[in-house]
């Protein structure tokens, strides 16, 4: 991604992030997961997987916002040592 989209990308997830629909999401999924989570009421292999599933799903949502900041503090030490390499 060129650094002008990715700088455009950053921006709107980091505005998305501030907004309180994503917090009330954020909120839905956290409170969703424990019963999502339980093995009790588990039909079968399948129903087992389907939410393991799940939760892959609910905890890459619930980390999103950690994931852009490595992704961004990634990009920044890679230019930075670009930048060493051309001095």
């Amino acid at each position: 991604m060129e650094d002008k989209d990715f700088e455009e990308y950053v921006r709107a997830m980091r505005e998305m992030f501030r907004s309180e629909g994503w917090k009330y999401f954020q909120n839905d999924i956290r409170n969703s997961v424990p019963n999502v989570n339980s093995v009790e009421v588990t039909k079968d292999a399948e129903d087992l997987f389907f939410r393991k599933g799940q939760l892959a799903v609910m905890a890459n949502v619930l980390n999103l916002e950690a994931q852009l900041e490595s992704v961004v503090e990634q990009r920044e030490n890679a230019e930075e040592v670009v930048e060493e390499e051309a001095a």
